[in-house]
């Protein structure tokens, strides 16, 4: 390729990258898309669903110190969204319910990014396999990247606006560790292997705001040494389930209301010692949600079968008073899981609350047997990221723009803090509003 001049260089060909591109494409302008992998959809292609907040009431409940111009943006660009899914020829299912308080559609996420590829490639190029060196800049604004392709070429790409849409820094323990929970370093990765924060390091070199420490992550609870090498596992053996069980640490204490979301008991269990938990079922969890189907549309799967298949540390308890022989090599408090397991069922057959609350699945673990899985936290994308606006421009901290910088999907940061109401939702809304934000301003 030559050196070039476009309306829209996108940094990273993940779903808001893609969203952005292909929306700039088929407006008329002219755009150039840089993705470092072999192929186009990043961590979206593991997802299925298009999902958010029913409403900015619910979306204020769940989630009270994200970025609350964000979040509104969020709920009122998701119907846009969908149409824009189904404007592209790509089938978006009716809606149905998400965590309780979501509403969302399935649809083919890898359908979707080969027709936005398909968009994108009419009227520009998709660069596989290539990175970017440096951002160009010149008096405090963003004008293109210098791009080394496949082949060890370097080119300028000029560009009225640059959009970061690298995926995030989950890839990278280091970044981890900095922006997220020191035990961060050595959890699981759920997601591509190559979203390693290019895109914030890009953004620090101009002075980007970083926020919302201590944001958290999106993630969920995984059995414990099961290496993640397939990206089937990702879904297949996240322990959905944990909002019906019961989650202890090493102590034997219980430590969170597991029913309010197993995206959150993660989080939880991240700033536990060593980062690991046992989780406890019976068999009616069993029988209702180990095996059952997390959305409706999804297959269910013995997920409790899976692990241990997969080699996880598990086991099955015939009787609350077996748990206090937990072998010791375990590292458990075996003799108090047993105590608070009864005393958890106690309370919830005589109606008491308990510290923490189950709120939304208050019913007794009283049917053996247990079933026992050793559980981690594994990371699918930051919440802490590159500050944007509604209109997807990056931050500085005293919020004033980067003229021509934006950003978007899971670089950016603000929108959710420990909370979560969906990943494609915010990558599409912000994508799109990212490509008209490039159409409709000039540096």
């Amino acid at each position: 390729m030559s050196d070039r001049n476009v309306d829209l260089l996108v940094i990273g060909g993940g779903m808001a990258g893609l969203t952005a591109a292909a929306r700039t494409a088929r407006d008329g302008g002219s755009v150039l898309v840089v993705e470092r992998a072999d192929t186009v959809g990043g961590s979206g292609l593991f997802a299925g669903f298009v999902w958010t907040a029913a409403s900015h009431e619910v979306l204020t409940e769940i989630n009270p110190d994200g970025d609350p111009a964000l979040a509104r943006h969020l709920v009122d660009g998701f119907a846009g969204a969908v149409d824009w899914i189904r404007d592209l020829g790509v089938t978006c299912a009716d809606a149905v319910t998400v965590l309780r308080y979501g509403r969302g559609h399935q649809f083919d996420t890898a359908h979707y990014a080969s027709e936005c590829a398909r968009s994108i490639k009419e009227r520009g190029e998709l660069l596989l396999l290539s990175t970017v060196r440096r951002l160009l800049e010149a008096d405090g604004a963003v004008l293109g990247a210098e791009i080394e392709t496949s082949d060890g070429e370097v080119h300028t790409v000029r560009a009225r606006h640059t959009l970061l849409a690298t995926g995030g820094f989950q890839a990278d323990p280091a970044l981890r560790a900095e922006l997220i929970h020191e035990h961060a370093r050595d959890v699981e990765l759920r997601s591509n292997p190559n979203s390693d924060g290019e895109g914030l390091r890009l953004a620090r070199t101009l002075g980007a705001d970083i926020g919302f420490q201590g944001a958290g992550f999106y993630g969920h609870l995984m059995p414990s040494g099961v290496p993640l090498t397939d990206s089937s596992l990702f879904v297949d053996l996240a322990l959905y389930y944990s909002e019906h069980a019961l989650l202890f640490n090493l102590a034997g204490e219980r430590f969170v209301d597991e029913t309010v979301g197993d995206h959150l008991s993660t989080m939880a269990l991240l700033d536990q010692p060593e980062a690991r938990g046992l989780l406890v079922a019976d068999a009616r969890v069993h029988r209702e949600w180990i095996t059952g189907s997390y959305v409706e549309g999804v297959a269910g799967l013995d997920k409790f079968a899976l692990a241990q298949r997969r080699g996880a540390r598990c086991a099955i308890a015939g009787s609350v008073a077996e748990f206090a022989d937990i072998p010791e090599e375990w590292g458990y408090d075996g003799v108090r899981i047993r105590d608070v397991l009864a005393e958890t069922n106690e309370a919830a057959l005589a109606g008491r609350s308990t510290v923490p609350g189950r709120v939304h699945d208050p019913p007794p673990l009283t049917e053996p047997p247990y079933y026992v899985v050793e559980t981690r936290p594994a990371v699918t994308f930051p919440l802490t990221g590159i500050r944007i606006d509604t209109r997807a421009r990056v931050l500085r901290p005293d919020g004033s723009a980067v003229p021509g910088l934006l950003a978007a999907g899971s670089d950016a940061g603000g929108l959710y803090h420990r909370a979560y109401a969906g990943g494609l939702a915010p990558a599409l809304v912000f994508g799109l509003s990212a490509a008209e934000t490039a159409a409709g301003e000039s540096l």
